[in-house]
């Protein structure tokens, strides 16, 4: 075994997730206002309701400039007359009008309140338009640091592309930028160079050449995240093809740069192999109704809604790397499963306050080894997952501080909840079971924002376990449960320690070659074996530790 390799790769893979979400992942611990008005619901939001985003801009690449405006439709929930719309410094609000008549905004740093004239008559569908400009923020590191890309791709032609999760959307356009209010559909009209092309969410309806331009116009049908929605532009070809899927015929569409299309062509085989094995897992693709996209990148990836981005270079693993060290990593192209694998967990299922951000990582970072459980076996998907417990740092808990936009630091939310979902399907017993319990969250929160406790009570009611320990553990504390045991004269005494109390959890081990559960606690249980000779192996499958003692 290659140990300088291995160390060299692991300190690679966590640089990559201690940055992956733009400035989520940042070890900030002090607060201001402004935090505040980005992360949480707001009075000047929580009365009213987004309907309807027309995001109309003209993009400049030589002067990395972007000016247009965002048409906002909503329903009125409560009367008041003051809005808040967050668009992030350098970009800048021209005027925003209603009705044709321009109103006062008052600006408090990356928000802005617009005070309106118009009675907001409860139950009323009302729209504003917000005209803006700027030179948004570059994202140097793209996406960890989020912004725009201005790069160039090997021909010197423009190679631009949006990336904003956590950060937010604002960066770039003005919006409702907090993730509990997701637009129920929108349409996005991009000016770009006549040679280039954009690329965003939803379905292309139309090209429109103006003078030595053109305005891509796609809709959007199903509802959207803020940091969802993107922007693509470069030299692109396309290729497509039609996927017989659980919901009848879905396109999925394939941008690539020309350079790249034989690369392309061969590594997004892997495309349709992941939506069949994604409809296996969490149920019908969450967006037919807006087709699927891969649309490559300057920058890794990101998991923008029916437009996921690609970076990878056409390798298999994490640009070449297996993440697990099993070699399963290396059996597919992690930016593609990975980012995919969100179109179910972040897009259709979104968490409303992003320190819950678990919802979206655990369950999709568990996607992947979901993935080689379809094609390549049971055993291949837990060698992988538990080959990727050497990345959990266990520093901080998973979730996050609420309404000041932070999620948890570091990588735990990824590896850490991908083996702690591994283990809840051992305690199930059942893999149809769970199989049937993953596809009927997506059901049950199709489409929707939610917060942590609706996922927990949906998998203490499914389960018919009790998981109230085993989340406040497994999310809220940091330490990993230890069995601790010793074997003489025939008897074996176990118990758990590092626990949260109450915590309960049934495992199973090997008494020699005899496998059967135990019940550990707080206290020293007790179970006669045949001979104290017999070796205790605990089952891997369990994120536990454990321990001898004397």
């Amino acid at each position: 075994m290659n140990y300088n390799r291995l160390f060299i790769t692991f300190l690679f893979t966590l640089s990559f997730f201690l940055g992956y979400s733009q400035g989520l992942l940042s070890k900030k611990t002090n607060f201001t206002r402004q935090d505040t008005l980005r992360g949480s619901i707001t009075p000047e939001r929580e009365w009213w309701d987004l309907t309807y985003y027309h995001l109309d801009i003209k993009v400049e690449p030589d002067k990395k400039f972007i000016s247009g405006k965002n048409t906002v439709q909503y329903k009125v929930l409560e009367e008041d007359s003051i809005m808040q719309i967050d668009l992030q410094s350098p970009m800048s609000i021209l005027k925003v009008i209603q009705d044709e008549q321009e109103l006062k905004v008052k600006h408090d740093g990356n928000a802005h309140f617009v005070h309106l004239v118009k009675n907001q008559t409860v139950g009323n569908i009302e729209t504003i338009d917000i005209y803006y400009k700027g030179h948004p923020k570059e994202a140097i590191r793209a996406p960890w640091d989020g912004g725009i890309s201005w790069k160039k791709d090997k021909n010197n032609n423009h190679f631009i592309a949006s990336s904003c999760q956590g950060l937010g959307a604002s960066v770039w356009w003005p919006c409702k930028d907090h993730m509990y209010d997701e637009v129920d559909s929108m349409k996005i009209s991009v000016n770009v160079p006549d040679k280039l092309t954009n690329v965003s969410n939803g379905r292309l309806q139309l090209v429109e050449r103006i003078g030595d331009t053109k305005t891509y116009h796609w809709t959007v049908k199903s509802p959207i995240n803020n940091y969802g929605v993107n922007i693509n532009i470069g030299d692109y070809v396309n290729f497509s093809e039609i996927y017989d899927g659980m919901a009848g015929k879905l396109d999925m569409n394939y941008y690539v740069l020309s350079y790249n299309l034989e690369k392309a062509k061969a590594q997004f085989k892997q495309a349709p192999k992941m939506m069949e094995a994604f409809e296996h897992w969490f149920g019908q693709y969450p967006f037919y109704a807006d087709s699927f996209k891969l649309v490559e990148t300057p920058y890794l990836g990101m998991e923008h809604q029916s437009s996921v981005t690609y970076g990878n270079k056409f390798k298999n693993g994490y640009l070449g790397r297996d993440l697990s060290g099993t070699g399963w990593g290396l059996k597919f192209d992690f930016i593609l499963v990975h980012e995919s694998g969100h179109e179910w967990f972040a897009n259709s299922i979104t968490n409303k306050d992003v320190a819950d951000m678990w919802i979206h990582e655990s369950f999709t970072a568990y996607s992947e080894n979901l993935y080689l459980d379809y094609h390549f076996g049971k055993e291949a998907s837990a060698a992988y997952v538990i080959g990727t417990r050497k990345l959990i740092e266990n520093k901080n808990p998973i979730i996050g501080l609420y309404n000041v936009n932070k999620s948890s630091d570091g990588t735990d939310m990824y590896y850490k909840g991908a083996n702690m979902l591994h283990t809840l399907r051992q305690l199930i017993k059942d893999d149809e079971k769970w199989r049937n319990i993953l596809r009927k969250i997506n059901v049950e929160f199709y489409h929707q924002t939610v917060i942590t406790k609706q996922i927990e009570d949906f998998l203490s009611n499914e389960t018919g376990i009790d998981l109230t320990e085993f989340f406040n553990q497994y999310l809220r504390d940091t330490r990993i449960p230890t069995l601790e045991f010793s074997h003489k004269k025939k008897k074996l005494r176990y118990r758990w320690t590092n626990i949260v109390d109450n915590f309960d959890m049934p495992i199973q081990i090997k008494i020699g070659d005899d496998t059967q559960w135990i019940y550990p606690k707080s206290e020293w249980q007790t179970l006669e074996t045949p001979s104290s000779k017999l070796p205790i192996t605990v089952d891997k499958n369990f994120y536990v530790y454990s321990k001898e003692v004397l």
